[in-house]
């Protein structure tokens, strides 16, 4: 390899929280020989959709992907922030962007408990192992609870003490959560607990200009004011600004090939004298390509398998990838349901997205089969009006209280010349107690069976197969919980997301996992979970995969703890350089 002249010493595909972590990581070794491939597009602050057209148009469908989607958008060539993929009992929303999924995740930083490591992990690759690793992302992306709103009544989210109270009356643990949500570089970086003031801005401790958290419930849809930590804000910027490293954004990488002692391709070899990436540029609608010494796939879940079952079994450029590729996946037991029109304030339009997490059988009284953790959500308060006209009986609610108003203000007009602002007082008697104040939203995740498979059909497109029911005890543990929560806050609705409803009854994940799974030996999984031999793909030197795709289970939390802790151990084994949470800035 010494021998070789490459374009770089490494290429990372992707750019979400494996991607990131690897890229700043060997970028702090390697410079500007560090090269990021990123098919979506930078977001700067302000630029995320938020009118109708603007939102139609953020989907990603590119023409010629290897992915089925609805005729109404197939072939658009539509480059959008979300990736919606449906197959058969699973479907799926991941992200485009740099940052990846760090633009629309939920910012939830959670470590499982050791008992999720117990099953189906290579020998070694515990907790205990990944403790230091799980400490330095921890701090990097500035993970901590929300603000006490005790000295600012700004900061109180209802919802928060409504799920607080029904985790009491369930005898169950409600722990406010480490969310990666800027509240000021003194509160979260130096454990200060004065927050910055709502909207302010300042530069955060990598050189990054943010916004300290409004409260205004978008984080899932792309925050404009940069008050989430996202990767780009972080990682990336070290990586990019301190390091020198490059970023090609709007690049896809198509295929990845072994070089031999020449520089030339050569399917049968391992990797020793480098690769070449062929990737396709959005932006020039070239296809180009690039020689380096190593590459580390972190394309996401259903990216890094798509790329490499496409390089074994239609390009043919990586024949000794394991025959254990695609197998394993996991949804991470995602479970999305909503109680409407309670009898208790929730406030859903307020703060962060998940502000607390209560545990059922996941760290506390575990319980393989039935383990999972019960978070709030929040969503934007604009989605609030368009649920209001969606249901037909807050509709007719509005439309009687109208009328009602209607009357009195005449009434009161021929009764003496003069409204009285009597409008005003009719605008609130219209409005008050919309749909929104009195529902919630319940996100779940735990630990499906993880025993799904990802393949490529006879068009050479990726495909699911989804096992729903070998996970029914989960699903059905987080339904009996929903109908409980129901009786709680006395509402006149529960249901879960309509796509479980027979006849459809399909799964929606926001957490895909597996597929490329860690492994003592590539009769077990497609990546080494060795100490020596960290995330290399087995067959190959020099090929690492390093995202959600390598967890050889689900984890029940939010996965992100665990996707950038083994991404961290993955670049220290590349690079030899313990990490730090300074990224050498």
């Amino acid at each position: 390899m010494a021998n070789q002249i490459f374009d770089y010493e490494a290429i990372v595909i992707g750019s979400g929280f494996g991607g990131s972590i690897s890229f700043c990581r060997l970028a702090q070794k390697w410079g500007s020989k560090v090269l990021l491939l990123e098919r979506g597009r930078h977001y700067p602050m302000g630029s995320f959709a938020r009118s109708p057209k603007q939102i139609a148009d953020s989907f990603w469908s590119v023409e010629g992907e290897a992915v089925d989607r609805p005729r109404h958008i197939q072939n658009k060539n539509l480059r959008g922030l979300f990736d919606v993929r449906n197959y058969k009992k699973m479907d799926a929303v991941i992200s485009a962007g740099l940052g990846g999924g760090s633009l629309i995740y939920a910012n939830v930083f959670l470590e499982p408990p050791e008992q999720v490591f117990e099953q189906g992990w290579p020998t070694g690759l515990d907790k205990t192992t990944l403790a230091p690793y799980y400490q330095v992302t921890k701090q990097v992306l500035g993970a901590r609870p929300v603000p006490s709103w005790q000295t600012d009544n700004r900061r109180k989210i209802v919802r928060t003490e409504l799920f607080q109270e029904f985790a009491a009356q369930e005898n169950r643990t409600s722990t406010l959560a480490d969310i990666c949500v800027f509240f000021g570089n003194d509160y979260n970086y130096k454990g200060s607990e004065a927050p910055l003031a709502i909207g302010l801005q300042e530069k955060n401790r990598y050189g990054a200009t943010q916004t300290s958290c409004t409260y205004c419930g978008e984080c899932d849809i792309g925050c404009n004011t940069h008050s989430k930590n996202t990767l780009d804000l972080n990682y990336i910027h070290a990586g990019q600004q301190t390091h020198g490293g490059q970023v090609f954004t709007d690049c896809q990488a198509e295929k990845i090939i072994p070089l031999n002692q020449h520089g030339d391709d050569d399917a049968s070899a391992s990797g020793e004298f480098g690769y070449r990436v062929e990737f396709q540029n959005f932006a020039s609608g070239q296809s180009e390509s690039l020689k380096t010494g190593r590459v580390v796939v972190s394309a996401g879940t259903f990216g890094s398998n798509e790329l490499l079952l496409r390089c074994r079994d239609v390009h043919r450029s990586l024949p000794k990838l394991s025959d254990q590729l695609g197998r394993w996946f996991s949804g991470n037991g995602d479970f999305l349901s909503f109680a409407i029109e309670g009898k208790k304030d929730a406030d859903p339009n307020y703060g962060p997205v998940i502000t607390q997490y209560t545990d059922f059988n996941l760290f506390d009284r575990f319980n393989r089969n039935q383990a999972f953790v019960l978070e709030d959500a929040s969503y934007p308060a604009w989605l609030a009006w368009y649920i209001e006209g969606l249901f037909p009986t807050s509709t007719l609610r509005k439309l009687l209280r109208a009328l009602k108003a209607l009357l009195t203000w005449l009434k009161n007009y021929f009764s003496n010349g003069v409204w009285n602002g009597v409008l005003g007082f009719s605008l609130h008697e219209i409005l008050k107690d919309d749909l929104s104040s009195k529902s919630v939203v319940m996100l779940c995740m735990g630990l499906d069976n993880g025993d799904g498979t990802l393949t490529l059909n006879k068009s050479d497109r990726i495909d699911l197969d989804w096992p729903q029911d070998t996970s029914m005890s989960l699903y059905q543990a987080i339904l009996a919980a929903g109908e409980r929560f129901k009786k709680f806050v006395k509402s006149n609705w529960f249901f879960p997301l309509p796509t479980w409803e027979l006849p459809i009854r399909h799964n929606v994940t926001v957490h895909p996992l597996g597929g490329c799974i860690l492994a003592d030996s590539p009769d077990k999984g497609v990546v080494s979970g060795h100490p020596e031999q960290r995330g290399q793909v087995f067959g190959y030197q020099g090929l690492y995969v390093a995202d959600g795709s390598i967890l050889p289970s689900a984890v029940g939390a939010n996965p992100v703890a665990t996707i950038s802790a083994t991404a961290e151990w993955i670049a220290e084994g590349i690079t030899g350089i313990k990490p730090d949470a300074s990224l050498g800035v």
